[in-house]
């Protein structure tokens, strides 16, 4: 591109589209893709050979400017205007009367900021060479050179003239530079016969071009054909016209105009399929569940896992898996409801002949909110922070050589990480990216809350440990990326409704989010059971029933007791503006109904909503195991660790702190 080529662009400054008309800075988008159009059309000279061409002229007259003027091109080229400028004042110092030069200056002057200066340069070359090259240059600075409200239409009108002046003094093989200018210039003054017919012969003759098909969709708005618009302008998209464009025109009115007659019948199969959807994936979450019970039931709990089970863990996964992408699926759809019912009921409000205001706004503002909210709700980042803090292999070697020992006698991968926490947790995990964690070489955590370890002897502790090592061995922690993501998006996506006050029994998109909610728990659920259950036959399997049944048991009642101990401690301190005391040495043991709680915990039944099942069914699942197995010695894991006393101390004053920040925010 070269204004030795009578062309000239810039990428500084971008076009917005209204409805038939463009506002634009100094420059606008179109002249960024003339030189483009003109030079990509298979001219016989190409535009290295024009610049020789007129080297050798200047050569001619000047030949010690001929220097000066290539390297003035290859500035422009480079949007060096100034060095362009330079380059080119060194040129008519010896040469006054080139006029290649000459609107090569008034170009560069002119898209450097000095208008006036280049536009009486061009006009001096056109004075001295009615050429072709001269009127397309002085025809793009009177057009584009100005902002667009400082064009007046004097100035438009000779922009047209003399682009329809180089256009017929053209070769017959030029390219659709000066079209496109008549394009322009006519449709900012509303000649739409000459629009017209350069656009007709853009179509014609240049059928490929990206300015071909952006004339082409405004002539299809002019002429309201909408779809053709809607196409025209999606084709020059794809040759380069930038999105923002394609999409401010399409906003323009077009683009609804064009799906109108679409929209309904599209929008009906959509949701008709939408909903067979939620229901195919209500009755396969229900039909997995009846498969699930009756399989463990029926199943010999002597077999680590019965082909029906592994069948069904393998169609569980493939179904969470499934129903967590149709969440992203059925977005749309509800947004689509919910825009859509608002519309329509605003339009039937306008049918009958009476709007009552304050509801349309008010349904107006719901459904925009409610679509914003949507939206955002992907793209807040939750930063997930890890559990705990790290045990250090010096802290508890003892209790480092049981968890491999466990490993051992199970014949899994150790752990990696132990992190401790206040609570009464324990579980596990695997870190890493999901290919790692495939190929089983995720790093492996333990997550252990020291509220567990009072009165927790070895024995039970490594059957419970056995039981998480049994989510290692099955590969139950190498998944799970997908629920995960789901339930952080479905709980953003209430949060963000509730604060916004459109949590409301009225709004679609909070009652989809409450049925997905209620299915996609029933079949997560339902695949975490089966895990548990087939988890808790390894623990029995290598450590006994009678130690895992006392291991369980002690969990129940540990987090029981502490739940009651961390309470009075902490109301007692803060009634007392007081530190808190040590939760992990506060006896509760005549706690008035702590028994009756720690009874009811055990004998919880197993429900649908459940992510373990009820301990009392766990306990009759395995009852076909082994009673007894060889087991570790009885010692306390609190014997595992060197300094119980710091630990639990530094666990008290998390706690503390916790407590404090809740406090605060609640006096703020």
């Amino acid at each position: 591109m070269t204004f030795l080529a009578g062309i000239w662009a810039t990428k500084e400054y971008t076009m917005s589209i209204a409805p038939f008309r463009i506002r634009r800075g100094a420059f606008g988008a179109v002249v960024v893709c003339l030189a483009a159009a003109s030079a990509s059309l298979g001219q016989p000279r190409t535009l290295v050979e024009r610049q020789q061409r007129l080297e050798q002229e200047l050569a001619a007259v000047a030949p010690d400017a001929v220097r000066a003027f290539h390297d003035a091109a290859i500035a422009y080229d480079r949007n060096d205007f100034a060095g362009a400028i330079r380059l080119l004042r060194e040129v008519l110092a010896r040469a006054p009367q080139f006029t290649p030069a000459l609107r090569g200056l008034g170009s560069a002057l002119a898209r450097s900021g000095q208008v006036e200066e280049g536009t009486k340069l061009v006009e001096q070359a056109v004075q001295l060479q009615r050429s072709p090259d001269n009127l397309t240059v002085l025809a793009l600075v009177l057009l584009w050179a100005r902002p667009d409200k400082e064009t007046t239409d004097q100035m438009r009108g000779r922009a047209l003239a003399l682009a329809k002046e180089s256009h017929a003094a053209g070769a017959a093989d030029e390219g659709p530079t000066n079209l496109l200018l008549i394009a322009e210039a006519a449709r900012r003054l509303d000649r739409f016969a000459d629009f017209r017919e350069a656009a007709h012969q853009l179509a014609e003759r240049f059928p490929d071009e990206m300015l071909t098909h952006y004339y082409g969709a405004l002539l299809a708005a002019l002429d309201e054909q909408w779809v053709t618009a809607e196409r025209e302008i999606r084709a020059a998209g794809a040759r380069g016209l930038a999105p923002a464009d394609v999409a401010a025109f399409l906003k323009s009115g077009v683009g609804l105009r064009a799906n109108i007659s679409h929209a309904f019948t599209y929008a009906v199969v959509a949701v008709l399929a939408w909903v067979a959807g939620l229901a195919a994936v209500l009755l396969a979450g229900k039909a997995l569940s009846i498969a699930t019970l009756r399989s463990i039931e029926r199943s010999d709990p002597n077999v680590p896992a019965s082909s029906a089970e592994l069948s069904l863990r393998r169609t569980y996964r493939r179904l969470v898996t499934w129903t967590g992408l149709y969440y992203y699926v059925s977005l749309p759809i509800v947004l689509l409801l919910v825009l859509g019912g608002t519309a329509g009921l605003l339009y039937g409000f306008y049918v009958l002949g009476r709007v009552p205001i304050r509801l349309a706004i008010g349904l107006a503002i719901g459904a925009i909110v409610t679509g914003y909210t949507t939206v955002q709700s992907l793209f807040i980042r939750v930063e997930s922070e890890e559990r705990g803090r790290l045990l250090d292999h010096s802290e508890a070697p003892r209790l480092w050589r049981l968890t491999r020992d466990v490993a051992d006698a199970i014949g899994t991968r150790p752990i990696d990480e132990i992190r401790v926490t206040p609570g009464t947790e324990i579980a596990v995990y695997e870190r890493d990216g999901g290919r790692r964690r495939a190929g089983d070489r995720g790093r492996r955590v333990l997550v252990l809350g020291i509220g567990l370890l009072d009165g927790f002897r070895t024995a039970p502790f490594c059957a419970v440990l056995g039981h998480e090592y049994g989510h290692f061995a099955h590969r139950d922690t190498a998944g799970g990326d997908i629920a995960l993501r789901v339930r952080q998006d479905m709980m953003k996506f209430v949060v963000a409704m509730a604060q916004r006050g459109q949590a409301v029994w009225w709004n679609l998109a909070f009652q989809f989010l409450r049925v997905y909610d209620f299915l996609f728990r029933r079949i997560s659920h339902g695949a975490t059971r089966l895990q548990e259950v087939l988890a808790d036959r390894v623990a029995a399997r290598h450590f006994g029933r009678n130690q895992f049944e006392a291991g369980l048991r002690h969990v129940v009642r540990r987090q029981v007791e502490f739940t009651f101990a961390a309470n009075a401690e902490i109301n007692e301190a803060v009634q007392a503006s007081r530190a808190l005391r040590n939760l992990y040495e506060y006896h509760i043991a005549e706690t008035p109904g702590i028994e009756a709680e720690i009874e009811a915990a055990l004998a919880r039944p197993t429900t649908e909503d459940d992510t373990h099942p009820g301990p009392l069914d766990r306990f009759r699942l395995i009852a076909g195991l082994p009673f007894q197995v060889d087991s570790p010695d009885a010692t306390m894991v609190w014997d595992l660790f060197d300094n119980r006393a710091g630990l639990t101390a530094e666990m008290t004053a998390v706690i503390g702190s916790r407590v404090r920040t809740s406090l605060a925010a609640a006096a703020g």
